[in-house]
């Protein structure tokens, strides 16, 4: 090969190799490609993580928020039965909006210390975790009128509940319950006995006497209505069988209780006559309370409310009967039975018989358990 040519060659191959030198990245500069690679790479990972979360939140329920920023809006009722636990009352509350998410609800009640009361409450929508348990508890219970009425109270003692818990006037409450008629009741009505519905009862302060009461009479007249019961008449009659049976009987055998009244007061019968005989209508006419009342006291007809000595229902309820008794009294079992007596006490179990024959001998297991029960059948 010609010198010439061996040196222009030479001269291009050091051309390549110049070349090479300079468009070929350093290791530095790899590195740092790598890095960018890399950290686009992560970037992606993390922006698909993120948003797949997003995705997947409602599926698996975790797109609740922890606690709603309160302090609520508009007006919800919950109710909390007897015997229900916080797990029941806070998936109620979260349903129906009142909180956002039961578990940290759960939480905060948890760490209040508070027990769960039965009752009615009155929530907001969208209330913080905290101003929720305090309406469970009733810490607002001084913003609120408040009390609770059970089964069976007389007029009086009603009364005096709803005072004391209201801080309204007993004697304006008295005045009021002793004009029947403004609630629509029968003229054979004196006041309001049997008509104060049973229940826990919170009304906004400033609430007058009179809106309460009707709201009570309302809810018993209601019970009526809904058990067919339309005619104040008739409406009167149902409540006064129906409290002789909430103070007579068991829970679980107030509609035979309330058959066997019935078959007394009809005209066939010649087995007692049209009277019932009731030990609670005496003693209630006498104003006490006790399970025994003597021959005396039986033989009584100057007490409106004897059953042993007049015939047909007494003057008028003896009590607020609750609405498992007045659907008793307006729907009865249909039996036989004219007698009945409750042999336990604290069980409330209750013998019925269509003899009297057979009726002493359920007299005698009652007064076999009073006898074994010390003070209890007083």
């Amino acid at each position: 090969m010609p010198y010439e040519q061996q040196a222009v060659g030479h001269q291009l191959l050091a051309g390549a190799e110049n070349a090479a030198t300079v468009t070929r990245p350093s290791k530095k500069v790899r590195r740092r490609r790598r890095l960018v690679a890399l950290l686009l790479t992560l970037a992606l990972f993390v922006t698909a993580t993120v948003v797949g979360a997003q995705f997947l939140k409602p599926l698996l329920g975790n797109d609740k928020p922890a606690d709603y920023p309160g302090p609520g809006t508009g007006q919800v009722k919950v109710s909390v039965v007897p015997g229900e636990g916080p797990v029941s009352v806070a998936a109620k509350l979260e349903d129906a909006k009142v909180v956002a998410n039961a578990d940290t609800f759960m939480a905060a009640l948890s760490a209040s210390g508070g027990t769960l009361s039965p009752g009615e409450y009155d929530f907001k929508q969208e209330m913080k975790n905290s101003d929720a348990v305090s309406v469970l508890l009733n810490e607002g219970q001084a913003k609120v009128m408040y009390f609770a009425l059970s089964a069976g109270l007389r007029i009086d003692e009603s009364l005096e509940a709803i005072s004391e818990g209201s801080g309204l006037s007993l004697a304006q409450l008295k005045t009021l319950s002793n004009s029947p008629k403004q609630f629509g009741l029968t003229s054979k009505a004196k006041n309001l006995e049997g008509f104060l519905a049973p229940g826990e009862y919170r009304f906004p302060l400033g609430t007058t006497a009179k809106e309460i009461l009707t709201k009570l009479v309302k809810s018993t007249q209601d019970e009526l209505r809904a058990q067919g019961v339309t005619d104040a008449a008739k409406q009167y009659d149902v409540v006064t069988v129906a409290s002789i049976v909430q103070a007579e009987g068991g829970q679980a055998e107030y509609k035979d209780v309330a058959g066997a009244i019935y078959n007394r007061l009809k005209p066939t019968n010649t087995e007692t006559n049209g009277l019932i005989q009731s030990d609670a209508t005496v003693t209630y006419g006498l104003g006490k309370k006790t399970f025994h009342i003597d021959e005396a006291e039986k033989a009584d007809k100057s007490n409106p409310y004897n059953t042993y000595a007049i015939q047909g229902l007494p003057a008028g309820p003896i009590g607020s009967p609750g609405t498992t008794a007045i659907d008793a009294a307006a729907k009865p079992n249909n039996n036989d039975y004219l007698y009945w007596v409750t042999i336990n006490l604290d069980t409330k179990e209750t013998k019925f018989s269509k003899t009297l024959a057979e009726h002493n001998g359920y007299v005698e297991q009652y007064n076999a358990w009073c006898e074994a029960n010390p003070g209890r059948c007083v």
